[in-house]
């Protein structure tokens, strides 16, 4: 074996030894799995929302855990597609709420693609809407869907706070 191919083989060793090490951080990082029900109950007891529904309303909290995208704003409507319609937006780890008339209403969310849930609002309800990112052909892609009380309480109490843009919903 001349020098050359020394050269050329530690540099291919070293080459597959970093794809390695990037491929296990990105499996540990990308397998992160959430506490249980229990241990979320227990970390969100006694904590309070920042915001609690108008009267006569609902009030929704989007949360979007992980860091999957996060320089990607996830942008959220209510009921339609329409600019007007969007109440704010999240980057990874952030939440954000609005109030909601009583009704039956779709929640919509932009990124690379449309993601939508269909859910019924009543006076005092707390409604709680998980955002997840994952890899896109260009940029983020995104699903929603409801969650339980207790996993949104946990996420609001663990994330920032996103950008809101309307907190009302008026007259849908």
């Amino acid at each position: 074996m001349n020098f050359n191919s020394i050269l050329s083989t530690g540099k291919i060793m070293r080459n597959l030894l970093n794809t390695s090490i990037v491929a296990v951080s990105i499996a540990i990082t990308g397998c992160a799995t959430l506490p249980t029900p229990e241990e979320m109950q227990q970390v969100s007891a006694g904590f309070v929302l920042p915001q609690m529904p108008e009267e006569g309303k609902s009030i929704v909290y989007i949360v979007r855990p992980g860091s999957v995208g996060g320089l990607i704003r996830f942008k959220v409507f209510i009921d339609d597609r329409e600019d007007e319609s969007q109440v704010g937006h999240t980057r990874g780890n952030q939440y954000i709420y609005f109030n909601l008339e009583p009704g039956d209403h779709r929640i919509l969310s932009k990124a690379e693609n449309w993601s939508e849930v269909s859910m019924s609002a009543n006076p005092g309800d707390i409604i709680f809407i998980r955002q997840d990112a994952q890899m896109g052909i260009f940029i983020a892609r995104n699903s929603i869907y409801l969650i339980p009380e207790y996993e949104g309480k946990y996420h609001v109490k663990m994330l920032e706070l996103g950008t809101i843009i309307k907190s009302n919903n008026e007259g849908s």
